[in-house]
């Protein structure tokens, strides 16, 4: 296999490259390959001189030329006799590293990465009996932005399930009230906000990355329940006030609340796309998502509203809802075939008495079962305690859940399935956790290392290290040692190392120094570096990440200028800043919110229950994603951001209608909060729902992540605003007096009803009346 990866050929005009013209080179102008490697060619050419005193120790062994090689992260699955001596090893761990110092030679070596892995593919196949796992610094991108391409087709599904149900919420037996073009009209204005987003990122520069694919889902909880919200309020209207009016009263109705809700979107997700963010695809996705929050906003004032608009003329001409022609009269309809009858089935107003004018819209399959059914229901006195109990459990579960939360580690999570990562990792995971990656330390300016006020410097700045054994024994080293300029590379290497293989706690150390001549034939050394490798266990890599963190503040304030590098930091920083930097900016939006909505809202119980209801939704997904063994990473942070906003979205209209009701009782104002909100908060949730389940098929750990949490957080949500809030404001405060009127039968009211009747048609457009 060795073999056939350094023949590896890349053809370009003119030459063909090789590993050997893109490897990085050694001192002699060698390719640098794994020292297991030259382990297993000294073992081929022992056995075939029939010796059998050659033997590999584990995680150090000796070569042939006296050289102490490193190979705890090149074998795996070792099982070793007395003295360290392999006995067998489960895996082999080979890396290749290539030069990328110009833009020919970065091509070059990203085409032979891609030859690598289809080598060794093709090595697989003559070689069944070994399992191979190919993979490069592109596997990951490649692999991440594979979610896309196979979530296509069931995006595809889902839009059209969420149109068929839109539609079909907004529809209802009477041809002239139904609305489904509004449905379909509603989804369309979020759509057109999504895509204009998605231009204006592409326009600017902005990179596409897999995390875009929760934008639609973010747009569609808030966008549908906004368009739904609006076509409540429409419900609630008159049938003979006139268009213009009924538009003016639905805006009235609900454009403050939508008004404000999208303002705490833009809020939230504009800090998060703040230079506060330090995790770019985070910052691009908030970024993304405020965009177009903000252009719904705007098309749902102006495109979905001269929608409503079209539709309402439609409605007061008894137009059929869908075809657009006049709808006939009940004495013309009994002419006509049954089929015609029903698809043409209105009621007209003046087929109405007074008492049944403001019932048009019951017939609604929604508005009938909220109004005669469920209100009476979750308010019934025996209903009360098993909604209580319900949620006792509910709370029970959660904080089982919250106890056991941990973040997410692990790169396959964040990957399509059935990618190189995932199988990579695994492997890796399996047979080389003992032994953390090679950790380069690198002291990167010419320093007096004899001078011993240097080593106390060094010293004051690393008292953090207490754990970390490997570095007090260079310290101890540092004070014991006087070394002059003249001093022997040979000396000064020696008695580094023998300084730190005294320490248990560490596996390995090599080093570099590099020393420049000055005049007179001084020596100076200009920087030295260390490569150093811990023992881990599979199950304590949070010892890495305190490492990484403890590492990076002493750079930063030690006198000595040191960095410290390994390829696997990079995710592990991400994935140690992927849950600190959301959470820390979810907090400060939140606070600003609170403290914003103090000055907008009519009274303050209502940021009080917001609060406590926001609360108990995050907890309850915080916990229950944990028990359906979903981590806390970069993607689940995301979404508990957006339920957040989510949550406000649902349950602050429910809220306010309850707090701001005055004369009736507690339970008769849980009612019509119920009956006002609970229509479109049940559209939105049926139709967010339907959307969301094909997103579970897509075979990618990302979209697994995204709907577990995105799914938890409506159902949680839907719960609170259905069965938790409405048993509970039935009991607890604001109080409701009843407030009675006295009748006083001198004091009677004379009224004077002018009605403005347009001549083209029978309807009553307009009233006035004087007291």
């Amino acid at each position: 296999l060795h073999s056939a990866v350094t023949r590896i050929q890349v053809q370009r005009p003119g030459f063909n490259y090789t590993f050997a013209h893109i490897c990085i080179l050694n001192n002699d102008k060698t390719c640098i390959v794994d020292d297991i490697v030259h382990v297993l060619e000294e073992l081929k050419a022992a056995r075939s001189s029939n010796r059998t005193n050659f033997a590999i120790t584990y995680p150090i062994t000796h070569l042939k030329d006296g050289r102490e090689v490193y190979n705890g992260h090149q074998l795996g699955g070792v099982t070793v006799h007395s003295k360290d001596r392999v006995k067998s090893a489960e895996a082999i761990q080979l890396t290749y590293y290539l030069q990328a110092i110009n833009s020919l030679n970065d091509m070059v070596a990203e085409k032979w990465e891609s030859i690598f892995c289809d080598t060794v593919e093709l090595f697989q196949k003559s070689n069944r009996k070994v399992k191979m796992y190919p993979f490069t610094s592109s596997s990951l991108k490649e692999d991440f932005q594979k979610t896309s391409r196979v979530s296509e087709r069931y995006l595809i599904t889902s839009l059209v399930l969420v149109v068929t149900l839109a539609i079909l919420c907004c529809s209802m037996q009477d041809c002239v009230r139904s609305k489904p073009w509004l449905g379909l009209l509603g989804l369309l204005t979020v759509t057109l906000a999504t895509l204009t987003a998605a231009g204006i990122i592409n326009l600017t520069g902005g990179k596409y990355n897999s995390t875009f694919l929760g934008i639609p889902f973010v747009m569609l909880g808030h966008g549908l329940y906004g368009t739904f919200e609006m076509l409540s309020s429409w419900r609630k209207t008159r049938e003979d006030q006139h268009v213009k009016e009924r538009t003016a009263a639905v805006f009235a109705d609900s454009m403050l609340s939508f008004s404000l809700t999208t303002a705490m979107y833009l809020v939230t997700f504009g800090i998060g796309a703040s230079p506060f963010t330090n995790i770019e695809a985070a910052r691009i996705f908030c970024c993304n998502s405020c965009i177009a929050i903000f252009f719904n906003y705007l098309y749902v004032l102006s495109f979905y509203g001269s929608s409503l608009v079209f539709t309402g003329y439609i409605e007061n001409n008894y137009q059929h809802s869908i075809f657009c022609r006049k709808v006939p009269k009940p004495e013309v309809l009994q002419e006509k075939p049954a089929w015609y009858r029903f698809l043409l089935t209105a009621k007209f107003s003046e087929d109405t008495d007074d008492s049944e004018e403001t019932n048009t819209y019951e017939s609604h399959l929604l508005v009938w079962f909220l109004k005669r059914y469920y209100c009476d229901w979750i308010t019934n006195t025996y209903v009360k305690p098993f909604v209580v109990l319900f949620y006792l459990v509910y709370i029970s579960f959660a904080l089982m859940g919250y106890l056991q939360v941990s973040e997410g580690s692990d790169l396959s999570n964040i990957v399509a399935t059935a990618t190189r990562t995932i199988e990579y990792t695994a492997a890796q995971q399996k047979y080389f956790s003992n032994y953390s990656p090679v950790i380069g330390f690198y002291i990167y300016e010419s320093i007096e290392y004899w001078n011993t006020s240097v080593q106390e410097d060094v010293l004051e700045y690393t008292k953090g290290f207490v754990r970390i054994s490997w570095f007090e024994s260079y310290l101890n080293y540092l004070r014991k040692l006087n070394i002059s300029t003249g001093l022997p590379k040979k000396n000064f290497t020696d008695m580094l190392r023998n300084s730190f293989l005294k320490t248990p706690q560490f596996a390995h150390f090599s080093e570099d120094i590099i020393f420049s001549k000055k005049y007179n034939n001084e020596v100076d050394v200009v920087a030295s570096r260390m490569f150093l490798v811990a023992k881990t266990m599979e199950t304590k890599r949070e010892e890495l990440y305190d490492l990484l963190e403890t590492l990076r503040k002493l750079s930063l304030t030690s006198k000595v200028k040191f960095i410290v590098f390994n390829p696997s930091f990079v995710y592990m920083d991400r994935y140690a800043s992927s849950v600190g930097a959301p959470l820390q900016n979810s907090c400060i939006s939140a606070l600003f919110l609170l403290f914003f909505s103090a000055f907008l809202v009519a009274d303050s119980l209502i940021n009080v229950w917001l609060t406590l209801t926001v609360a108990s939704v995050e907890f309850g997904v915080i916990g229950f994603m944990t028990l359906w063994k979903v981590e806390l990473d970069c993607i689940s942070v995301l979404c508990l951001i957006y339920g957040i906003n989510y949550t406000i979205d649902n349950c602050a209209p429910l809220l306010s209608t309850f707090v701001l009701g005055k004369e009736f009782t507690r339970t008769k104002w849980v009612k019509n909060a119920l009956e006002v909100h609970g229509v479109a908060i049940l559209q939105s949730y049926l139709c967010y729902i339907v959307g969301l389940i094909p997103l579970a098929a897509v075979p990618s750990n990302l979209t697994r992540t995204l709907f577990r949490c995105l799914f938890l957080i409506a159902l949680v949500t839907f719960f609170h605003c259905f069965a938790i809030l409405p048993v509970i404001l039935t009991f607890l405060p604001p109080s409701k007096k009843k407030r009675k009127e006295k009748k006083n039968p001198e004091n009677r009211e004379e009224i004077e009803c002018v009605e403005m009747v347009d001549m083209d048609s029978t309807r009553v457009v307009d009233q006035i009346t004087t007291v």
